[in-house]
């Protein structure tokens, strides 16, 4: 089986590895497993027929340790696990990274960074700077979203970069409950404290308070893009030992890449070196001692060898200018549109196109900005000045091209841009704010934690990625899949709720059985998302509590039993609330919302990985 993981040297869970097979209709991995496991949508990346035996897998790699077993007993992690830096002095730490102080915060620019002293690999002041990571990771019990799973250990790679902190992967320090880092030739851990998490990036900035752990430390320099067959070193804590490990390989290739923990596509260097579980987050370097990226996934196949990916310093100094700005990481932005291909000169002649460039608008998300300014029909032919290839390809340097959503990722949420298209056969320009997608069904939880709402017995949550993952696609049912695949949000802060389980009592009597549906409406009123759901039972006068499924089922509870049952359910089965605490909050009633919530959305796969035709792709 071929596979893309991310490399998070980690493991816990005392069970079997988890088996994965494939569903031809939804394209997606479907768990075939006998504990639960991380979540991860991302585990097949491949483009093209799901059915071959033989499918591309990505991988998180990290070392994950399960209690009970042998230390050097490791197994690989997938995606979901992870995706998962610091000077002499903490002034001089900057300047040799080649960060510049601007006004109040500090911005992170690559074209400085090649001044200075070259070094030499051989040279421990470079290896001094990779520190090993310790994470206990405590994830949530999707199915039960009241508590928590079982912890578990795992072990990944980071670096100094100066200021204080160190970088690493998302996936490594995914749930984390405790991070430490242990530098080369040191005995003691010392606790860090995670700053932010970029999911789409993989990529996760830790500080560390402690003066011993900086004492006598330089932090690595940034380098720019390499270029293809350069030499590149990748340095970090793999399995196989406990001390450092260094392997070393040539660019292979950069273009965009999925990447696996958070299913996103980004700039990504490919290259030959050995890539193993325990490497992600650690430092590739160029020749001249320059931290070229971040190691996070390889690429597993029977038919491929030596295939491993890493985070380009184009996209480290993205994540880490975006958290200087806000003080937090804000994601990478989208237009939130889905293009076709004008290979075709047939299409382009009925589009009104005259020259061989431009990609088709399909449609547009009614989330994004986009949806104001553009059409279906439209053909984008310039962004920003830059010209869009008919293959949706864009110049990249000075004899490449590479995919026009680089462009995209390329600015920050909240930025303008221009488009040129062509409309009815009429050149025009446009501008639009980009901004993060907004998805129906989240791949990840923000805050970590799932909501949940239980009356009487029922159990109300939002469908989620995790959510999915951890039930297994075939006791979600097919409606709902599809919903997750296909379905867009009409507007920002939609979910769909489901009836994940009934907790069986006399107040909810052959109900017991329902499960996985996902409500339509309460006492008449559609419901916007679970906050919506929760205000509307607790501002309820009515006699009777009825609930409308998809399924044309009808619940209906008496409302003054079902408050009555309540603390008694909690009690029996052991439950802390009814709620989740983030649905303590006073609800917020946006009424254009209420307009959207009636429009129909024709069905459209919600990402590339639906996509099984090179000539359809979101940007």
């Amino acid at each position: 089986m071929a596979a893309v993981t991310a490399l998070f040297a980690s493991p816990s869970h005392s069970s079997p590895f988890l088996s994965f097979s494939y569903s031809t209709s939804f394209r997606r991995p479907t768990f075939s497993c006998s504990t639960k496991q991380p979540h991860s949508r991302r585990n097949a990346l491949q483009k093209g027929a799901f059915s071959r035996e033989n499918m591309d897998e990505i991988e998180s790699v990290s070392q994950k340790r399960v209690p009970g077993r042998g230390k050097d007993e490791r197994s690989y992690l997938p995606p979901d696990g992870g995706r998962g830096d610091a000077g002499k002095s903490q002034s001089a730490v900057f300047k040799s990274a080649g960060v510049q102080k601007k006004d109040k915060g500090f911005v992170y620019d690559l074209k400085d960074q090649q001044a200075g002293d070259t070094g030499n690999l051989q040279d421990t002041t470079f290896l001094n700077a990779v520190v090993k990571v310790y994470c206990t990771h405590t994830a949530p019990d999707y199915s039960l979203p009241w508590q928590k799973q079982r912890q578990f250990t795992s072990t990944g790679s980071a670096f100094m970069i100066g200021d204080g902190k160190v970088l690493t992967n998302a996936h490594c320090v995914e749930h984390h409950t405790q991070v430490k880092v242990k530098r080369r030739g040191d005995d003691t851990k010392y606790v860090a404290k995670v700053l932010a998490r970029g999911v789409e990036c993989d990529i996760a900035l830790l500080s560390v308070e402690s003066e011993e752990f900086w004492r006598g430390a330089e932090p690595l320099r940034f380098g720019r893009l390499p270029c293809l067959q350069d030499a590149v070193t990748v340095v970090g804590y793999p399995f196989g030992g406990d001390t450092i490990s260094v392997t070393k390989g040539v660019v292979s290739r950069i273009e965009v890449t999925s990447y696996a923990h958070g299913a996103s596509d980004l700039l990504g260097i490919q290259i030959d070196a050995a890539i193993n579980p325990g490497n992600s987050g650690g430092p590739a370097f160029n020749d001249q001692g320059e931290c070229i990226g971040v190691a996070f996934q390889v690429f597993r196949s029977d038919e491929a060898e030596n295939i491993g990916y890493v985070i380009p310093t184009t996209v480290v100094s993205h994540f880490l200018n975006d958290y200087e700005r806000n003080g937090k990481y804000t994601g990478f932005p989208c237009l939130g549109v889905l293009l076709q291909k004008l290979e075709n000169p047939a299409l382009r002649a009925c589009l009104r196109v005259s020259s061989n460039e431009g990609i088709l608008v399909r449609r547009v998300e009614p989330t994004s900005p986009a949806n104001n300014v553009l059409k279906k029909g439209d053909v984008i032919v310039s962004f920003d000045g830059v010209h869009v290839g008919s293959e949706g390809t864009v110049p990249f340097r000075s004899t490449e091209r590479i995919a026009f959503r680089y462009l995209i990722s390329q600015k920050f949420s909240g930025d303008v841009a221009e488009l040129g298209i062509i409309r009815e056969g009429a050149y025009m320009t446009v501008q639009t704010v980009v901004q993060p997608r907004v998805h129906l069904v989240p791949y990840h939880i923000e805050g970590g934690q799932p909501s949940y709402l239980i009356i009487a017995g029922l159990v109300f949550t939002p469908l989620s990625e995790p959510l999915i993952d951890e039930e297994c696609e075939d006791s979600i049912g097919l409606k709902l899949l599809a919903k997750a695949r296909y379905s867009l949000a009409r507007f920002k802060g939609e979910e769909i709720v489901i009836l994940s389980q009934v907790l069986a009592n006399e107040v909810n009597i052959g109900y017991e059985d329902m499960s996985n549906q996902q409500v339509i409406k309460f006492n008449g009123t559609a419901i916007k998302n679970i906050r919506h759901l929760a205000h509307l039972v607790d501002s309820c006068k009515d006699k009777y509590l009825i609930f409308e499924f998809e399924d044309n089922l009808l619940a209906v509870l008496e409302r003054e039993a079902a408050a009555a049952a309540s603390t008694c359910i909690l009690k029996d089965y052991g439950i802390p609330s009814e709620r989740s605490s983030d649905l303590l909050e006073p609800y917020v009633d946006l009424h254009e919302d209420n307009q959207v919530l009636c429009q129909d959305i024709d069905a459209s796969p919600v990402s590339n990985f639906e996509i099984g035709f090179d000539g359809l792709l979101w940007a």
